[in-house]
């Protein structure tokens, strides 16, 4: 029998953690009404000081619904939100499942280029956007291949009196005035005409099944795909994560929502997870390691979710010498590889500041919304990103085949659960290849990602495919090499690319941020490639290492390889360059 087929994961639940769940056939907004229905005056969200009862937010969220009704939105319309982790972006979200329209979450930061393809990909009827992003709207605006409305929100909009004058003499001054010559609706007026109006909203506005969410990401191949996420895969991931986390329930308990609502991590765990649970959403509309560090002391969430950048950068906060973090209940990490030295440095943190839990890894991708196996609660294995959420079974077969492998045999990673996506936007043939029923009779997910399972399910992820260095015919995966400069005692994180050589077709490069206190000397260079030689094979051997003060990220707050890998190739070829010139006859 398979491993995937006999669940042997099941054994290493926690006796709060079901193998199987119920999955209510209702919208996520239902979801939501549930909680607001039941518990009116908990908590849902907190906003730079701001707090907004559950009863509240059901009343936010109709008055946007009938605001964006008086707006002309109908069911099975497109609105981007493009916006942080702020109440508007939140009551929206949910306003327009509310109706039966769907959401199309886009970062804030996108380029003015990045807007227009989205909105055109989506074919959005409306945009709601923050003040401080609307010239990149303006810029754009022409350029769209249908009407778009802006709705134009404010953060001073969400915000106690007091703070709102220090919003002003301080961020606020620097927000440009919008055009007088320009469409747009302002986020007040916005409401004023859903009040004015008050349109009879649908007593049911969808079906379980129906599309609630359009998320982006490279997909299994690379380019940028709109995700079509179900009500379903929401309330799915919401329900298995809270039974995952073994300290069900979550009724009350607060989480720090850092992680941005347009990706799948911060909108299905940070938001919807906690809001379907009865926890409060502390909304952190941007991160900084500072002003996040002051929120752990004052605000003392319960859970923190995040990604492994994030909990790196935390190690380096001055202002948590010292601090109790024994409230902490569950620590997520997910949206990236955590290197087995980083995981032990942030458990050694915890420990240090009272906290009774372990960071624990998640794996997943946006085509299943985000996480869909974690690291039990009070057991791991060192490499292993944990076992299977309940109801969700995984399978290592090979490359772009169904052929599921044996035990600690590489292969890709394939997932099947109610959490996996429906489906590509306007992509028929992408999403036949990446979903596929297999002779099982079952849909699978093909991730694109190598890894393998243990003989007791545990998933041990290795890298996508596609980030894989091939050098004089080997293949040489990253992450294994970040995993071991990682350990080196200065060293505080890595990452690892290929650059194009004439030779070996790649050569492998590595980019290093050292542990604050250590200087990026050349004896500290010689250190760590003489540590290197000890410890990876001759050919994977980085012929180079570059110390950096810190390394670029991702809009999401992964670390940036492709930025690495494209400036090392570009350094590379002007060095050839040079030399073919140097060479050549006079």
């Amino acid at each position: 029998m398979s491993v995937s087929s006999s669940s042997p994961w099941l054994k290493f639940y926690s006796d709060k953690t079901p193998a199987h769940l119920t999955y209510p056939q209702k919208t996520i907004y239902e979801m939501v009404r549930e909680i607001g229905t039941k518990k009116p005056k908990l908590i849902a969200y907190e906003f730079m000081g701001k707090k907004t009862t559950y009863g509240e937010f059901m009343q936010r969220i109709d008055l946007t619904a009938q605001a964006l009704t008086a707006l002309g939105i109908e069911a099975g319309d497109k609105v981007t939100i493009c916006m942080p982790n702020c109440p508007q972006a939140v009551d929206t979200f949910y306003a327009l499942n509310r109706i039966g329209a769907v959401s199309n979450m886009i970062h804030p930061l996108s380029a003015a280029e990045e807007i227009k393809f989205y909105l055109n990909f989506s074919k959005s009827k409306a945009i709601l956007i923050l003040d401080q992003f609307y010239p990149k709207f303006s810029e754009i605006r022409s350029g769209l291949e249908q009407d778009v409305m802006p709705i134009v929100a404010s953060i001073p909009d969400e915000l106690p009196p007091a703070l709102d004058i220090g919003f002003w003499l301080t961020s606020g001054r620097k927000i440009p005035k919008l055009p007088k010559d320009e469409t747009y609706i302002k986020w007040k007026k916005f409401l004023a005409a859903g009040r004015a109006k008050k349109p009879q909203l649908p007593a049911q506005a969808g079906k379980y099944t129906d599309c609630a969410s359009i998320l982006y990401s490279g997909g299994t191949t690379g380019t940028t795909k709109g995700i079509l996420l179900s009500n379903l895969n929401f309330n799915a991931l919401g329900l298995q994560t809270i039974a995952a986390s073994g300290f069900a329930p979550i009724e009350g308990m607060k989480m720090l929502s850092v992680m941005p609502v347009f990706h799948g991590f911060g909108l299905g765990i940070g938001i919807h997870t906690a809001l379907i649970g009865g926890a409060e959403c502390i909304l952190v509309p941007q991160f900084s390691v500072k002003t996040y560090a002051k929120l752990l002391i004052k605000k003392q969430p319960n859970i923190i979710p995040g990604v492994p950048t994030l909990f790196e950068a935390l190690l380096r906060a001055d202002n948590l010498d010292g601090a109790d973090l024994s409230f902490l209940k569950g620590v997520f990490c997910g949206g990236d590889s955590l290197s087995i030295e980083l995981k032990k440095k942030v458990d050694a943190f915890l420990k240090e500041h009272n906290a009774e839990v372990q960071i624990r890894q998640g794996y997943g991708l946006t085509e299943c919304v985000t996480a869909s196996c974690l690291t039990p609660r009070d057991y791991h294995r060192v490499g292993s990103i944990g076992v299977p959420f309940p109801d969700t079974y995984y399978k290592i077969v090979a490359p772009n085949e169904e052929t599921e492998l044996d035990p600690g045999e590489e292969g890709e990673i394939c997932i099947s659960g109610p959490s996996v996506m429906i489906g590509y936007l306007d992509n028929e043939e992408e999403t036949a290849s990446t979903l596929r029923r297999h002779s099982d009779g079952r849909i699978w997910l093909h991730t694109g990602d190598l890894g393998k399972m243990d003989e007791d399910g545990f998933v041990y992820f290795s890298q996508r495919m596609k980030r894989m260095i091939i050098t004089s015919g080997y293949n040489v995966y990253p992450g294994q090499l970040e995993n071991i400069i990682d350990g080196h005692e200065k060293v505080l994180l890595s990452c690892v690319v290929g650059v194009k050589d004439p030779y070996k077709i790649q050569k492998v490069k590595a980019f290093v941020v050292l542990k604050p206190g250590v200087e990026p000397t050349e004896e500290v260079r010689q250190e760590l490639l003489e540590y290197c030689r000890k410890h990876i094979a001759k050919y994977a051997m980085p012929y180079d290492i570059e110390f950096r003060p810190e390394l670029p990220k991702t809009l999401v707050g992964k670390v940036a390889y492709r930025i690495l890998e494209e400036e090392a190739n570009a350094l590379e070829e002007e060095k050839q360059k040079q030399a073919e010139a140097q060479a050549a006859p006079v």
